[in-house]
């Protein structure tokens, strides 16, 4: 039985459903930011409030962004012809962390699992085709998670784009099972160095 009232609880049970925390977790940051309510739980709240207001998806690529199109696809300095694709909006911040890749990006929202009923148009699996078209990419760098769905994924894709610009992927320093967003930045930047054609 709990000794907090309603709405604390309720926002314990909010951060709860967070990635990494679970119950106890979740009520030890509630408490420090009640503690800390005026330095961080307010402001907090008011940068909760205005990102749920303002956040959308870049209709260009998929990154997170609070305009139609991203700093990144808006950019005259990102060199065109390339594009990156990663499965999520995590994976593209950890590509932009090392700093290595000029190009523009193409998030895919997910991998392919029959596992899971996710087919290529649950993806932007058909939006990256018809950018490889209109936007005259040469070079599609698959940056997937080496995962079985990861790669499952990456093979759908090299074969949808055959013939119509290269397809390479991240080589050495990835390792299977490895999620791109928990890697480092020298990881990161070898394997995009390394890149290899599917």
């Amino acid at each position: 039985m709990t000794t907090a009232p309603r709405e604390i609880e309720e926002l314990i049970e909010l951060m709860a459903k967070l990635p990494g925390l679970g119950p106890r977790s979740a009520r030890r940051a509630v408490l420090y930011l009640i503690r800390k309510r005026g330095i961080l739980l307010h402001p907090l709240a008011d940068a909760m409030h205005a990102v749920a207001a303002t956040a959308r998806e870049c209709i260009t690529c998929g990154n997170v962004t609070t305009t139609e199109v991203c700093e990144i696809c808006s950019s005259q300095k990102r060199a065109i012809g390339e594009i990156c694709v990663v499965e999520d909006v995590a994976d593209l911040w950890a590509m932009e962390r090392a700093g290595m890749f000029k190009g523009r990006y193409h998030v895919l929202g997910g991998t392919l699992s029959a596992l899971d009923a996710i087919g290529p148009d649950d993806l932007r699996i058909p939006r990256l085709v018809r950018r490889v078209a209109d936007e005259g990419i040469t070079e599609v760098i698959l940056a997937l998670n080496a995962t079985i769905d990861g790669q499952t994924t990456a093979h759908y894709i090299a074969e949808e784009l055959e013939g119509r610009c290269a397809v390479t992927s991240l080589a050495q320093g990835v390792p299977v099972g490895g999620e791109l967003d928990y890697l480092d930045d020298g990881t990161i930047s070898a394997a995009l160095r390394a890149r290899k054609a599917l």
